[in-house]
C-alpha cells in the first residue's frame, strides 16, 4: 500500500480514485481554476441572501453571521429569504400592499417552452441525423453544410422577417409561435451532434439485423437508438442551455402570458428611484439556476459520455 493512502487513512479519509489517478497537484490545480469559474455564480447566490444596504455595503460582505467571530464584522451580513419571497409577491411602490408578480407563470413558461422545443427538436432532428449518416444523399455534405448555415446567422439579422411573419400567420404571443421557432433553431445543432454520434456507430450489427429479417425501424429503434443515449443527452443539456437563455426572440415574439424569465427579469431592474434591487435580481437568477443545474447534475454521466463519444472507448 502506497505510504500517501495509509496517511490519509490513519488521518480517517479515503483517497478519491480521480484524485489517486491525477495526483494531489493537478486535482489542486483544477480544483482553483474551477473556483475561478465558478465565482460569479457564488457571488450572485451570496447576493441573493443580502438585503439592499448590505448587497452595495463596502468592503463588500461575504460571509454570513455563521462566521462572526471568526471573520471582521465588516465583511458578515445577515442571511435573509425575503428575496426570494419578494420574487414572487411584492409591493411595487412605497405603502402599496404586496401583489403577485407573476414569475411563477414565468418560470412555467421558460420551463415549458425550453422543455417542448428541444424535446421536438430531438425527435426530428435524431430522425434526420439518422438518415443523413446511414442514408447519405448526392451533395449529403451540401445539404448539411445548408443546414448549418441557418444556425450561423445573429438573430439580430432574422429578427424582423421572423416578426412579420408571425404577425401575418398570428403566432405573436403564443406558445407554438415561440416553440416552432426555438425547434427551428435548435435543428441545425441537433442534426450535427446526433448524426456524429450515429457516424461513431459500427454499421456490422445493423446489417446482421437486417439479414435476420428486421425492419429499419427496428434497427432503428432497437439497436442505434440505445448506443446513442450518451448523445441524446448531451445535445439535449447543450440545447436546452441555449433555449433556457436566450432573450431576444423571446422579447419580441411572446407576450404576457407567454413572457420567459429573462424577458420578466426587467421587471426587477427599476427599484422605485432606489437603483437597482440587486437582491431581487441576484435572487431570480439563482431560482433561474436551478433547473438547468438539476438537468445536468442528473444526465452528468451521460453527458460526460456525450462530450467525449469517439474519443474515449468504453
Amino acid at each position: 500500500m502506497a505510504a500517501s493512502t495509509t496517511f490519509w487513512e490513519k488521518l480517517g479519509f479515503r483517497k478519491a480514485s480521480g484524485v489517486s489517478e491525477a495526483g494531489w497537484g493537478q486535482t489542486l490545480f483544477a480544483g482553483l481554476i474551477s473556483l475561478i469559474y465558478f465565482l460569479p455564480v457564488l457571488l450572485i447566490i451570496i447576493t441573493s441572501f443580502k438585503l439592499q444596504t448590505e448587497a452595495l455595503a463596502v468592503p463588500p460582505k461575504f460571509f454570513p453571521t455563521t462566521f462572526f467571530g471568526l471573520i471582521p464584522e465588516a465583511y458578515v451580513f445577515t442571511p435573509t429569504l425575503e428575496n426570494f419571497t419578494s420574487v414572487f409577491s411584492r409591493a411595487f411602490t412605497t405603502g402599496a400592499a404586496a401583489q403577485s408578480t407573476g414569475f411563477d407563470r414565468f418560470f412555467f413558461n421558460s420551463m415549458f417552452i425550453a422543455g417542448s422545443s428541444v424535446l421536438l427538436a430531438l425527435v426530428i432532428g435524431t430522425l434526420a441525423a439518422f438518415g443523413f449518416s446511414r442514408y447519405p444523399l448526392k451533395g449529403n455534405d451540401t445539404y448539411l453544410f445548408i443546414i448549418l448555415t441557418t444556425r450561423m446567422l445573429p438573430a439580430i439579422v432574422v429578427i424582423i422577417p421572423i416578426i412579420l411573419m408571425f404577425r401575418i400567420v398570428g403566432l405573436s404571443g403564443s406558445y407554438p409561435g415561440i416553440i416552432f421557432l426555438y425547434t427551428a433553431f435548435n435543428l441545425p445543432f441537433t442534426i450535427w451532434m446526433m448524426k456524429s454520434f450515429f457516424d461513431e456507430l459500427s454499421p456490422d450489427v445493423e446489417d446482421a439485423a437486417r439479414i435476420d429479417g428486421s425492419s429499419e425501424l427496428r434497427v432503428f429503434f432497437k439497436i442505434c437508438l440505445p448506443q446513442v443515449i450518451a448523445g441524446l443527452a448531451a445535445t439535449f443539456v447543450f440545447g436546452l442551455i441555449l433555449t433556457w437563455n436566450e432573450f431576444l426572440f423571446a422579447l419580441l415574439l411572446t407576450g404576457v402570458d407567454t413572457r420567459t424569465v429573462p424577458v420578466a427579469m426587467n421587471q426587477a431592474v427599476a427599484g422605485g428611484g432606489i437603483g437597482v434591487l440587486w437582491g431581487l435580481l441576484a435572487a431570480i437568477e439563482t431560482l433561474f439556476l436551478i433547473p438547468v443545474f438539476l438537468v445536468t447534475f442528473f444526465l452528468q454521466n451521460h453527458l460526460l459520455r456525450g462530450v467525449t463519444f469517439g474519443t474515449v472507448k468504453r
